[in-house]
């Protein structure tokens, strides 16, 4: 009894393990498909975040390279810096942070609400099932339930 609670345990942990590591690969293709389409002209800064993994991957960038600035989107401009003009000269300006990971972490964050929204409906579940286990078996004790035999069928 013990070993097969352990073996489903095991099971459930490989097959969460299997969900946040295929985030992590489609994160992955969904941003280096961002970074080689990007055009320049959205200045989002909701992330507060630089690049896959920091800000210098813009310089391998079609963007980076026509454009022969040597900046970054002003997306990657801190808050803070008022004065921010994405230069890669102003480093100290920029988000050190990587995207990749930020939106990877926002993801599995998300992922454990479900999973545990889940695992919750799977509680009330099994709640319900024991509660009908019960009765059944008061029922089968108990004289007071008794078949009721209507012209042959039962009620």
């Amino acid at each position: 009894m013990h070993q097969c609670g352990l073996t489903s345990s095991k099971s459930m942990l490989v097959f969460l393990n299997l969900i946040f590591w295929g985030v992590e690969n489609e994160v992955d293709r969904s941003i280096q498909k961002v970074y080689k389409t990007y055009n320049g002209t959205n200045p989002d800064r909701q992330l507060h975040c630089c690049g896959i993994h920091n800000y210098s991957d813009w310089e391998n960038t079609d963007w980076f390279k026509e454009t022969k600035n040597q900046s970054v989107p002003l997306s990657c401009c801190r808050e803070t810096a008022s004065s921010c003009n994405s230069s890669l000269a102003h480093r100290s300006d920029l988000y050190a942070e990587a995207c990749e990971a930020l939106v990877v972490k926002k993801l599995q964050e998300i992922m454990m609400h479900v999973i545990w929204a889940a695992l919750a409906f799977a509680a009330i579940q099994l709640l319900g099932m024991l509660c009908a286990c019960i009765v059944l078996c008061r029922r089968s004790r108990d004289p007071a339930y008794e078949l009721l035999i209507i012209g042959g069928a039962y009620a």
